[in-house]
């Protein structure tokens, strides 16, 4: 069969083939014969350490906040020892913030449910002298978190945890997470996002905890 060129074109047969266009058909044809190859060699290996992403327990799968999900489970525990600072610069350890029924909120600007619920907070905070609001943010500048935090009618004391300590001493992976503390430093409850009707039944349920702590 005669094979004619004219001006970078190929005539094959009576047909013609741009060389560019030829050659990248033939290298998909062979990328996708290999893929093929390897797909079919995995599937007949008889490898048992062979990636089976079936999902053969469908009722063990579980949504944030149940527990064993990104954030450590830590009711029970102490509130953990950190050093914090404040708007003016000031040194703040958690071990202060003990001796109250607590509520401490880790969140941050940019997570929408952390803006969505300081609105609710601050208007809970406003209604109740029952327990102390405190907000933790280890991602904004302090700038930015009071700015953000104070539009929003935030009135309670915002601290920042530059160096993270104690968001990883309560095992934060995902914001916002409300923590309830009674009066002796033990961690009652952590939660996810809350509105205000739920943050009322959550310090309803911290204040009744705490009327056995000494």
């Amino acid at each position: 069969m005669a094979v004619t060129r004219t001006k970078g074109v190929s005539s094959l047969g009576g047909v013609k083939v741009r060389p560019r266009l030829l050659f990248g058909s033939l290298l998909i044809a062979d990328a996708v014969i290999a893929v093929f190859v390897w797909v079919h060699q995995s599937e007949n290996s008889g490898d048992g350490n062979r990636l089976d992403a079936r999902l053969t327990d469908p009722g063990a799968v579980v949504t944030f906040p149940n527990a064993g999900l990104a954030n450590a489970y830590v009711q029970g525990d102490r509130l953990p020892d950190a050093v914090m600072l404040d708007f003016d610069g000031d040194e703040v350890v958690t071990a202060d913030l003990i001796g109250e029924p607590l509520i401490v909120n880790l969140w941050n600007s940019t997570c929408a449910p952390s803006a969505k619920e300081l609105p609710d907070f601050a208007q809970v905070d406003s209604e109740t002298n029952d327990v102390r609001f405190v907000g933790v943010n280890h991602l904004d500048s302090v700038e930015v978190m009071e700015r953000f935090a104070r539009e929003r009618g935030v009135e309670y004391d915002l601290y920042y945890d530059g160096l993270a300590e104690f968001t990883d001493g309560i095992g934060a992976l995902a914001l916002p997470i409300p923590v309830f503390v009674t009066s002796d430093g033990t961690i009652f409850e952590k939660t996810g996002p809350l509105d205000a009707d739920e943050l009322r039944a959550k310090i309803a349920d911290l204040v009744a905890a705490d009327q056995g702590v000494p």
